[in-house]
């Protein structure tokens, strides 16, 4: 994964928490639409008991025309909605302003102020002062008020009997109950919602924080890792240098101890090299070497006898069952993630390590499995609740648990994921990588001919 990628990953992040109140303003604008859907059945059922049961002189038509303009504008709002176009704060203003006029013509239909429903406003109040920011809300106030006080003077009449001293038995007192349980079934509802809502993007703001903070930590450690890689690169050039000078004395190579030192010094040195120039390949800054086109059964079969051949192993067992081979574009960023895993399983297991290759055809993607399991101790309890977090080794022994964590966040930029368990039966740890092979195989239009 090189540096370059990771950067853009961090960009993507900043972008979370906008994402995040997108996504709350998304959900607050559905919990609105459900609202006025119960509103639209709410004055339905109203004027139908009004006119038919009360016998109350109500201009029917009008009233149930507004009620229609309030369906076909939550219609409207409903298929905006799964356009998928962003949720402004002016927009969930303009949505309550058109409730708060809704209301307003139908308590000027039916009695204004004298109307038992007209403490409804209270609830467009309080939808405001969840939803809106700034300003909106005390202009949401002011506009109420307004409509509240015109009513007071301008309204069709309704013959409402104001016969308070019968107490329940009264038709306004009835009005007044009803309008009070609506609005506070309606707020504590809406509410707990709005809260729920607002929980999850508190909760998706968090995530998307820690996730910033551990991409930038992998910026930092690549990039102390490109900088060491370069200081390191002369003195290792030129042990080379000095080794091949060595491999030439005849006086050095008479003595069969020394010559094989010598062979082994020189193995070891061109694995330094190649790891150095695997931190550079990684880091998007390659010496001359280039990625190169190989399939998924050759690119794991190198890797696994690379890794058994740089091991000291009593026993590596390795099983490729990926079946058809894909092409693909060899990965020194992959290579060095599976070699993680191992070496994590080798310090655990220092006598065996097992390498799983499977194709996992089930999900939608197809995917590269690759699972390494170990006969150690297994995870410590409670280690697997924070699985592939910066320091929080799984070896059982002091570790600096940068490992499984760099394994985790390639996987991730990789669109894949990491699982670990414990293996109860036969004992010791299995990690399982799932890699989406969209990712890693190469495109048909570059694949050769033939």
């Amino acid at each position: 994964m090189p540096l370059q990628r990771i950067a853009k990953s961090g960009e993507l992040l900043r972008s979370s928490p906008r994402a995040a109140d997108a996504a709350a303003g998304i959900k607050n604008l559905q919990q609105l639409i459900q609202l006025r859907w119960m509103a639209v059945i709410g004055q339905i059922f109203t004027i139908e008991v009004a006119h038919h049961s009360l016998r109350l002189s109500i201009p029917l038509v009008p009233m149930l025309l507004v009620v229609a303009c309030l369906a076909v504008f939550n219609v409207v709002s409903l298929l905006r909605l799964r356009m998928g176009v962003q949720v402004r704060n002016v927009e969930v203003f303009l949505a309550l302003l058109v409730d708060v006029a809704v209301l307003t013509t139908q308590l000027y239909l039916s009695g204004g102020t004298s109307n038992p429903f007209v403490f409804l406003y209270l609830l467009q109040i309080a939808l405001g002062a969840i939803l809106l920011r700034g300003a909106y809300i005390w202009t949401m106030v002011a506009i109420t008020a307004v409509c509240f006080g015109a009513l007071a003077t301008y309204h069709l009449p309704l013959e409402l009997p104001q016969d308070l001293h019968q107490g329940l038995s009264s038709l306004y007192v009835i009005g007044l109950l009803v309008c009070f349980v609506l609005n506070a079934i309606l707020v504590v509802v809406f509410i707990t919602r709005i809260n729920l809502n607002l929980r999850e993007r508190d909760a998706r703001l968090a995530a998307a924080r820690r996730r910033r903070v551990e991409e930038e930590h992998i910026v930092r450690m690549g990039l102390l890792a490109s900088g060491a890689a370069h200081e390191l690169g002369t003195p290792l050039s030129t042990l080379a240098v000095i080794l091949g000078d060595w491999q030439h004395d005849a006086e050095l190579m008479a003595d069969p101890v020394l010559r094989e030192d010598i062979d082994e010094m020189r193995t070891q040195v061109q694995r330094c090299k190649g790891i150095v120039s695997g931190i550079l390949l990684s880091a998007g800054e390659a010496r001359g070497e280039h990625s190169e086109q190989t399939t998924v059964c050759k690119f794991v079969d190198a890797l696994a006898e690379e890794w058994r051949t740089t091991r000291s192993i009593p026993a590596f067992s390795y099983h490729n069952d990926f079946g058809d081979d894909t092409p693909m574009v060899s990965d020194t960023t992959l290579k060095q993630m599976v070699f993680n895993v191992l070496d994590n399983a080798r310090d655990a297991s220092p006598q065996w390590v097992e390498l799983l290759i499977t194709r996992d055809d089930a999900a939608e993607a197809p995917a590269l499995c690759i699972t390494v399991n170990d006969a150690g101790p297994g995870f410590a309890p409670g280690m697997l609740d924070h699985l592939g977090e910066p320091y929080q080794s799984t070896k059982q022994r002091p570790g600096s648990g940068l490992g499984l964590y760099l394994v985790m966040n390639v996987a991730r930029t990789l669109g894949g994921s990491v699982s670990a368990r414990n293996r109860a039966a036969a004992g010791g740890a299995q990690v399982s990588i799932r890699l989406p092979l969209a990712a890693i195989v190469l495109p048909k239009a570059h694949r050769p001919a033939g």
